[in-house]
């Protein structure tokens, strides 16, 4: 079973006219073809999780360097 993902203006008219993504994931299952849509989101950032979910002033920057101080401390 082989998967790929192409852009759907590599496809022919009437196949791109029917897809409204970007992306089309095109799978082969038993002898025959599948075209699913691929959905991809803008904000790929999942966020903290643990202690630090929910607080806005933790940034990354924040947290990496509380790591450091973290570690020389350690030293």
């Amino acid at each position: 079973m082989n998967e790929l993902v192409l852009n759907t203006s590599t496809l022919p008219e009437p196949i791109y006219r029917l897809i409204r993504t970007e992306k089309v994931r095109v799978k082969e299952i038993d002898g025959g073809v599948q075209l699913l849509p691929v959905n991809e989101n803008a904000d790929c950032t999942i966020g903290f999780r643990g202690m630090f979910a929910g607080n806005p002033d933790m940034t990354v920057d924040k947290f990496l360097e509380r790591m450091r101080a973290d570690k020389e401390l350690d030293l």
